[in-house]
């Protein structure tokens, strides 16, 4: 603990919001591994100053353990902190800082069993994956993946350490975001009737998005494992307009779905492109909606029976299904039976002013960590 808490300490000092680079913690963290011995392998942004990082401890090969953190954390400003969000500090049992829960705190145990693990006989990698822009629809592990698919090989065993209060999620919703670009005619408001208001049809169209939402929680599939137990349609925010005497010419949706399994998001995308149709038909040639995507990430769902054995059994509790994203379906996808289990509630301290994260948590994590890690390398 002692140990978790200091990593935990020089993870928080860096401020790695998502807007900014993550270069000075990649390259802290790449000096611990290589002298631990591991093999590492930094994976550069291409345009940005941010970069991923890959590490191996133990024998070459397939199989073995993966264990995945992201390094980028939310912004601060607008929050009301009663300290110093990039400095780790402690009240009773409670560490407080930025990321503690989302998720260095992760990170930092992680880290920790590694360390402990290069000390052990491993007969089996065990692999690390650290990755960037997640806070921003898991940017970076999708860069990232081109050139970590061949780095990780077919490990076992995926975790992602989301902050699940050591719960192990079995499953979360998939994302696709988009923005819809509505154009109508400028003119002078005293003749707004000559003209096609762009806002009307923004409103228009979101309240076509409104409906197909309604249509998936009616009639679209459900998990109740999910709080939310069926697909969502969200808008998020709509803007247009220059001034109050010009009849928009201009407005912009941003919009995303968030979709079970059950139901196909490329159904899902027709159906919202054939809505934009007709909504700009119904105001003539004058009006037009362009809808673009400008974010995904893959959902999960696991049904790997082993690998959902292995992680409950060291962690000593059931499963469940988180509301957010993650970027286990990116591991999924590849291949991987790929499971979240990390300290922290999501619900109650990420994202948060004041965000901390508990001594039991990290606890918690660090001995499952050094169950899994023994069962899954052989150590």
């Amino acid at each position: 603990m002692t140990r978790t808490a200091a990593l935990l300490d020089r993870l928080v000092r860096h401020e790695t919001v998502s807007s900014r680079s993550n270069l000075d913690l990649v390259e802290e963290v790449e000096a611990l591994l290589r002298s631990l011995g591991a093999r590492t392998a930094r994976l550069p942004d291409a345009q940005a100053p941010k970069a991923g990082l890959y590490a191996e401890i133990g024998p070459p090969g397939p199989g073995g353990l993966l264990l995945s953190a992201h390094s980028d954390v939310v912004p601060v400003e607008g929050q009301d902190w009663s300290r110093a969000p990039f400095r780790l500090s402690r009240e009773a049992d409670r560490l407080y800082g930025r990321g503690t829960t989302d998720m260095k705190g992760f990170l930092a145990a992680m880290l920790a069993a590694a360390e402990r693990a290069a000390g052990r006989d491993l007969t089996a990698p065990l692999k690390l994956v650290i990755s960037y822009d997640e806070e921003v629809g898991c940017v970076g592990i999708a860069r990232m993946l081109g050139r970590l698919a061949s780095l990780v090989g077919s490990p076992d065993l995926a975790i992602v350490g989301e902050p699940t209060e050591m719960q192990v999620a079995t499953g979360h919703k998939g994302k696709r975001a988009y923005r819809a670009l509505i154009r109508g005619e400028a003119g002078h408001s005293a003749l707004a009737p000559h003209f096609v208001n762009a806002l009307y049809v923004a409103a228009e169209f979101v309240g076509r998005l409104k409906a197909l939402g309604d249509d998936l929680a009616r009639d679209g599939g459900r998990d109740e494992a999910y709080s939310v137990a069926h697909s969502t349609l969200h808008v998020g925010m709509l803007n247009g307009g220059r001034a109050l005497n010009i009849v928009p010419d201009h407005a912009e949706i941003v919009f995303e779905i968030r979709y079970l399994t059950e139901d196909d998001p490329n159904v899902l995308e027709q159906r919202i492109r054939h809505a934009a149709d007709g909504c700009a038909a119904a105001h003539g040639p004058g009006a037009a909606i362009e809808v673009a995507e400008i974010n995904a990430y893959p959902g999960l769902e696991v049904t790997d029976a082993k690998a959902i054995e292995i992680v409950t059994a060291a962690a000593l509790t059931g499963t469940c299904k988180v509301p957010f994203g993650t970027e286990a379906g990116f591991f999924s996808g590849l291949g991987i039976p790929t499971l979240v289990c990390g300290p922290g509630s999501m619900a109650a301290q990420g994202h948060t002013p004041d965000e901390f994260i508990t001594d039991g948590h990290l606890a918690a994590c660090a001995a499952v960590l050094d169950r899994i890690v023994s069962r899954m390398t052989g150590a």
